[in-house]
């Protein structure tokens, strides 16, 4: 009877403070969760978790004073060592705080861009022809460090000027084209790598690129293969392979205004 007064006496001291506090630690928590989801940090967080299981275990079973001392050394320097490990994934989560944009585009019109009706008609002829290109769109996330590695061009888009610029007999072929609200900032640019498996070996450079600046930013990345035509789409973190090329136009504006709701991840 005393525990059962005891447990209706902690019920008591429960508030709306206390709820509140839960939720907050679950949304951080679950927050966490989603931000690693699909990268190399979940098999981390399983090593670090599965170590702190062994070391409790142990610690609750025998006396291991060395092992102790060993544990208590070695712990400062996991938990300084932990922003080092998780540095792609604190950055994201920081990028996406800073992020206004995402939360103003809600009241923001939805409207076609007039450039992705230029970027269809270019992927089309591209994959047609085997004709391998990499198509970065600009969106919250500043790219201007990438824009300097390669050719400034400001100019407006046209399929003409996309098929001139990923022909085979081009120097500028290899690379980016950068498109920066409705115009092609610059062309060749150099993109970061992902360092992710990729299990379909048809994939290379290209899609290993746009998968690496998803990766570091929120923009919108499109490859059409050179072995296979097929047209990929990049954004998240996630590649999307095999796009229907006569819907791309729809795809990248439900991108773009955040509002396409696929699965996402790789197929």
């Amino acid at each position: 009877m005393d525990t059962v007064f005891e447990n209706f006496s902690n019920l008591e001291q429960f508030s709306l403070n206390s709820a509140l506090d839960i939720l907050l630690v679950t949304a951080v928590i679950y927050s966490i969760l989603v931000l690693i989801r699909g990268t190399r940090a979940v098999q981390v967080l399983r090593g670090f978790i599965g170590l702190a299981l062994i070391v409790a275990v142990l610690s609750s079973l025998v006396e291991l004073p060395a092992f102790s001392w060993l544990v208590s050394k070695t712990l400062p320097t996991l938990l300084l060592a932990i922003p080092v490990i998780f540095q792609p994934e604190l950055r994201r989560a920081l990028e996406q705080l800073g992020r206004t944009g995402n939360y103003l585009r809600f009241f923001r019109r939805n409207k076609e861009s007039p450039i992705v009706g230029a970027v269809k008609d270019a992927c089309i002829r591209l994959s047609q022809r085997r004709y391998g290109a990499l198509i970065v769109f600009e969106r919250d996330t500043g790219l201007q460090e990438y824009v300097d590695t390669g050719i400034l061009l400001n100019s407006e888009s046209s399929p003409e000027l996309l098929l001139t610029i990923f022909n085979k007999h081009t120097e500028l072929h290899d690379g980016a084209v950068i498109i920066r609200g409705e115009s092609l900032a610059a062309a060749a640019c150099v993109m970061p790598l992902s360092t992710s498996s990729l299990s379909d070996r048809q994939m290379g450079l290209r899609h290993r690129a746009a998968l690496g600046i998803s990766e570091v930013s929120d923009a919108v990345a499109v490859v059409v293969s050179e072995e296979t035509g097929q047209i990929s789409i990049a954004h998240n973190g996630r590649i999307i392979r095999r796009q229907d090329p006569t819907r791309l136009d729809i795809i990248l504006n439900a991108f773009l205004q955040n509002r396409y709701q696929g699965r996402g991840g790789q197929s």
